[in-house]
């Protein structure tokens, strides 16, 4: 089923920091786009948030700002596209919390939107690596080791051109609806646009994301949430 994100009644809209307090709940790749201001939220929120991803200098400022707010915030060095470095972030995890929650997998890497008819195979297998393959690994290692965890997809936005976006979407949407009904809590969104790198613009996402998270809203799975973000630069009279 696919419907908007403003179709989503959320438990949050009025939420106090203890919202998912205690919640354990891991965002990767929270070191590049949406990262931060999803991480940022989910402390807020009262969750212990981790953060893997790629870049530890980057890593480790966004859960610094994170416990310089008042959140709790982890940050854990892994490549989520290779499914060993996953099933060891996520090993690392259970020693330190005994469970999971939940996952927020951003599985939005783009190609640059001007040049993505000259990809070479490198550049077209690194996309389907990062958006594809790590999904599918994220969601078969938490069944096997963490079966009661959801899981939210950022998939690729709909600002992305160009035919590699079309099969990466598509496999990750029917990996979403066909999960769901195995008994798994996942749900797929997909942003308008990529992260503008204002946290006040892609509040939205992390509002449906906090949403989907909330136990109250366990029986939402296997949907693809549109999410409408407001464009870079509209001012207030785009907001509406």
């Amino acid at each position: 089923m696919t419907f908007s994100a403003g179709d989503l009644s959320s438990p949050l809209s009025k939420s106090s920091r203890e919202a998912l307090l205690n919640q354990v709940i891991v965002v990767t790749g929270a070191d590049q786009g949406y990262g931060r201001v999803l991480g940022m939220a989910l402390a807020h929120a009262g969750a212990n948030v981790i953060l893997v991803g790629k870049a530890t200098e980057t890593l480790a400022s966004i859960a610094s700002g994170i416990e310089q707010r008042g959140g709790r915030a982890i940050p854990l060095a892994a490549d989520v596209s290779v499914p060993l470095d996953w099933i060891s972030a996520l090993e690392r995890i259970l020693d330190i919390y005994d469970s999971v929650d939940g996952v927020v997998h951003l599985a939005d890497k783009r190609a640059h939107s001007s040049r993505f008819h000259e990809l070479s195979e490198t550049e077209w297998m690194d996309l389907f690596n990062t958006n594809v393959k790590s999904t599918v690994a994220i969601t078969q290692v938490l069944r096997r080791l963490q079966p009661q965890a959801w899981l939210s997809v950022v998939g690729p936005h709909q600002d992305e051109v160009g035919l590699q976006v079309y099969p990466q979407r598509g496999a990750i949407r029917a990996l979403v609806e066909h999960a769901s009904q195995e008994g798994m809590r996942l749900n797929l969104l997909i942003p308008s646009r990529s992260s503008s790198g204002d946290d006040q613009l892609d509040q939205p996402l992390a509002d449906v994301v906090l949403s989907l998270a909330a136990p109250g809203l366990g029986h939402l799975r296997g949907n693809v949430l549109s999410v409408p973000l407001q464009a870079p630069g509209q001012g207030a009279a785009g907001r509406g």
